[in-house]
């Protein structure tokens, strides 16, 4: 069976989005991104000297093999987010992005009104835009009418590992959705990225529940699984929920009481 993901008509055989920040080293990076699977992959603009690649973090990664998706980690507002943009794409990069405007350095939060206006901006200049938002049905819909490629509602706060905490919400998006929905953020557990997928969200993004682990190769794999399975379950159609039991095997005539 054909499903694959397709982001701005362009189709990828993986759901699983990885990031390449905190780990260890460029090997357990490279080991994490071959097992997990996944074809597109985010750097931090902050993170890696553009202008020189091949002595930075991008050397390490195979440009033939991934779809290198910058991201605006650290800009604090819509015009620091657009100037990282266009830097990347100044420097060679392919016109995507995945847009970050959060500038609340303890919570990492995005801010609704700074993306929307970054993300406007960003689809008049032509990118692809992939951003970073709160799980709010209502920010969802203004940046679908804007043109973004995505929609990124955060399952809960950057690298905090606690799962879809925002779960109503974000059902909702996926309901409304005109364009693939990726949960990101937040996603700890590859269990976490399967209940994602059995909701019906498109694709995930994960990255701290890849690098804060002693096996990063051996926890790729695991979220490889846990994306293959939740999909497969969404698209399996999960039974409904009940209030009361229900019995698998009901009783027959030959246990009945005469």
């Amino acid at each position: 069976m054909m499903d694959k993901l397709i982001i701005a008509g362009r189709s990828f055989n993986s759901r699983l989005l990885a990031g390449t920040g905190k780990f260890a080293s460029n090997k357990a990076m490279v080991a994490a991104l071959e097992n997990s699977g996944c074809e597109i992959v985010t750097v931090a603009l902050r993170r890696v000297d553009i202008d020189n690649p091949e002595d930075s973090l991008l050397s390490h990664i195979d440009r033939e093999r991934y779809l290198l998706l910058p991201n605006t980690s650290g800009a604090r507002d819509a015009e620091e987010a657009v100037r990282l943009a266009r830097l990347a794409r100044a420097a060679g990069c392919e016109p995507w992005v995945k847009l970050e405007v959060t500038p609340d350095p303890y919570y990492l939060l995005p801010d609704p009104i700074e993306t929307l206006k970054a993300a406007e901006i960003l689809v008049k200049e032509g990118f692809t835009v992939l951003p970073y938002m709160p799980a709010d049905p209502v920010l969802a819909k203004h940046l679908q009418e804007a043109g973004t490629a995505t929609v990124m509602p955060l399952g809960s706060p950057i690298g905090s590992n606690r799962g879809v905490r925002t779960r109503d919400h974000i059902s909702i998006i996926i309901e409304q959705a005109t364009v693939p929905v990726i949960v990101d953020a937040g996603l700890g557990a590859p269990s976490h990225a399967a209940e994602a997928m059995e909701m019906g969200a498109d694709a995930v993004l994960v990255n701290t529940a890849l690098a804060d682990t002693a096996d990063p190769a051996a926890m790729g794999r695991a979220f490889k699984k846990g994306v293959e399975a939740g999909r497969e379950a969404y698209l399996a159609g999960l039974g409904p929920q009940r209030d009361k039991a229900q019995a698998s095997s009901p009783l027959t005539g030959f246990l009945r009481d005469n």
